[in-house]
């Protein structure tokens, strides 16, 4: 598939060090990536390039609000500090800032850009954050699972342009014109003619530069999406994928390969500055990247990722054992990567030897400094858009409530939404609810305290309540046996997520022990699992709210689907602000619950 430059689009910029670095005798780690060390390397055999890169921004336009707006910085001494970061005006400044004196600059992220976006981006279907990425110059990018949330059809509207087919076009005058860059999509292909959504991949050029990039995104995206979005499609192998549009750039004289990977592992530290490659046991990171990794055709020659949220640069040697940087910026734009390629103009290849992989850091997207003019203006213009939506009260809370910036299993946030599903379905004729369940990646942040705008500390927002539920799932109630229900909960820590466990949050009533000393189903202790203080009866039939992406076996969950009798609700954005409305007033806000109805034995 040939690839053809980007419309609106120039190459950019240039940087310096590894080769010099190399004659030198010194590591990537001892010189900055980008640094310049000399004219000589400019003007010599290789060049270096900046490859600056993100991932997972999920429509984050404005800073994230409370513990989803900040990373973890290691200090010196051993402690670690809590540093805010994230907000595209931020961002945007980050890489332009990053770029200057470096002609030879490409930059490009790694899926979920959009989906599971705050009010402000996701109340006019993610096109202010394709406009913002427009504007920053983000060159190419994979796709995520989230880029299905609205299906294929909504997906190549992003691409192409064009108004919403409901809702048409936001601004008089203004038609979206879609993303000056490519999303790519090479193991997403359409069942029928086998042949990939969008471009599979995509070469850029810069003075006799070549690299290509190939994106991809989790070839488990089915088992995490809707159904609907992803109908008419299928999903490949990553590995293989990339393999074969690897040796496909190889004959189109393509040596250079970046892979943009949706797919990624979990740090053995929380830092974003952890060491990943020190030598101590339990460093380095876990997780389905590796495996990927280590078998990604040695023709690539750096692996940038996501999907975890997670930050990390690390070294994992490829199938001839030279290394290969493996890299991550955690998520919601708070963080960006450097990486150099130094790129050998006669083999047209990226230079890595058996002892030095491209040199790669993470770098915070700190809001001390300036704010990108262009983005706020962007922001400003959209919000006023939002604002008679976003805006309005609906609720008030006394504290912070921690949903997804929670460190236990169980979160203050995710009681709070499985107990207004409850609420909204309990009643007869509204489902006959008794209990409630919530997939912990359907809560997308945190409930802060502090005021986001003019609304006033301790006041819910629509827009911050949309930010947390922004999926608009409809309510699901279904009949299923006590056995069905403990084949669910086991379901959370075995099978596909033994190794990464999917939680549920559970409503008032609901309570059992999850012993994770012990392995898969068996870490839930089946003796422990009670409805209002009685044993749970697996002969029993009990009527059990979820959302209707849970109700169709999402994350893993595929007891669910052997539910029966189903009742379709409200939305669960529809239930938890009513829940808020209901629960609590300026005088007598909401409090954080105790999130202690999972008993946890570690």
């Amino acid at each position: 598939m040939p690839a053809t430059p980007q419309r609106g689009r120039t190459a950019r910029r240039l940087t310096i060090g590894a080769a010099v670095l190399a004659a030198a005798g010194l590591t990537a780690a001892a010189v900055p990536a980008g640094a310049d060390t000399g004219h000589a390397a400019r003007t010599g055999r290789t060049v270096d390039v900046q490859l600056l890169s993100f991932n997972d921004f999920h429509g984050n336009l404005e800073p994230p609000q409370g513990s989803s707006g900040t990373v973890e910085e290691a200090q010196p001494d051993g402690t670690k500090k809590t540093v805010p970061a994230g907000g595209v005006e931020y961002l945007a400044q980050s890489l332009r800032t990053a770029r200057k004196g470096h002609p030879y600059s490409v930059t490009a992220a790694a899926g979920d850009l959009v989906g599971a976006s705050p009010l402000l981006s996701g109340l006019f279907h993610d096109e202010p954050t394709v406009e913002a990425m427009n504007k920053l110059g983000l060159d190419v990018t994979s796709v995520g699972n989230h880029e299905f949330d609205e299906g294929r059809t909504e997906l190549t509207r992003l691409q192409k342009g064009g108004c919403h087919p409901k809702d048409g076009c936001y601004e008089k005058g203004r038609k979206f014109r879609g993303a000056d860059f490519p999303y790519l999509t090479a193991n997403v292909t359409d069942e029928k003619t086998g042949k990939p959504l969008l471009k599979p991949y995509t070469v850029w050029r810069h003075k006799g530069v070549k690299i290509g990039f190939i994106g991809v995104t989790l070839e488990g995206t089915p088992d995490i999406v809707n159904a609907d979005g992803i109908k008419g499609l299928k999903f490949h192998d990553e590995v293989a994928t990339i393999n074969k549009y690897a040796k496909v750039l190889n004959k189109q004289g393509v040596k250079s390969i970046v892979a943009l990977i949706h797919e990624g592992g979990m740090p053995a530290s929380t830092s974003y500055n952890y060491h990943c490659d020190s030598p101590g046991p339990g460093d380095g990171i876990s997780g389905p990247i590796t495996d990927i990794a280590k078998h990604v055709t040695s023709k690539v020659d750096a692996l940038v990722t996501g999907h975890t949220h997670q930050a990390y640069a690390c070294t994992i040697p490829d199938p001839s054992g030279r290394p290969r940087t493996v890299t991550s910026a955690a998520s919601y734009g708070k963080l960006y990567t450097d990486t150099t390629l130094t790129y050998d103009r006669r083999t047209r290849d990226i230079v890595r030897t058996s002892v030095k992989a491209p040199g790669a850091a993470n770098h915070v997207v700190d809001r001390a400094q300036p704010k990108a003019a262009d983005m706020t203006s962007l922001i400003t213009r959209w919000n006023k858009l939002a604002a008679p939506v976003a805006g309005r009260p609906v609720g008030h809370i006394s504290a912070d409530i921690a949903g997804r910036g929670a460190t236990t299993p169980e979160s203050p946030l995710g009681d709070v939404i499985s107990d207004a599903q409850l609420e909204a379905t309990a009643a007869d004729g509204k489902g006959g609810a008794q209990l409630a369940l919530m997939n912990p990646g359907g809560v997308r942040s945190d409930l802060a305290f502090t005021a986001s705008g003019s609304e006033g500390d301790g006041v819910v927002t629509y827009g911050e309540a949309f930010t947390v539920q922004p999926f608009t799932n409809m309510m699901n109630v279904v009949d299923l046996t006590g056995a069905q229900l403990l084949t669910a909960l086991q379901q959370q820590v075995s099978g596909p997520n033994e190794a990464s466990p999917k939680i549920l949050q559970v409503s008032k009533g609901l309570t059992y022990t999850l012993d994770m000393t012990k392995k898969g189903a068996d870490r839930v202790v089946k003796d422990s699992v009670k409805l209002n203080g009685t044993a749970l009866d697996p002969a029993k039939t009990y009527r059990v709210a979820m959302n209707e992406f849970l109700a169709g076996g999402g994350d893993g969950f595929a007891a669910f689907k052997n539910g029966t009798d189903k009742y379709v609700g409200p939305s669960d954005l529809d239930a938890f602000t009513a829940y808020l409305t209901a629960h609590s007033s300026a005088t007598n806000p909401l409090t954080p619950p105790k999130a202690d109805r999972i008993t946890v034995v570690k």
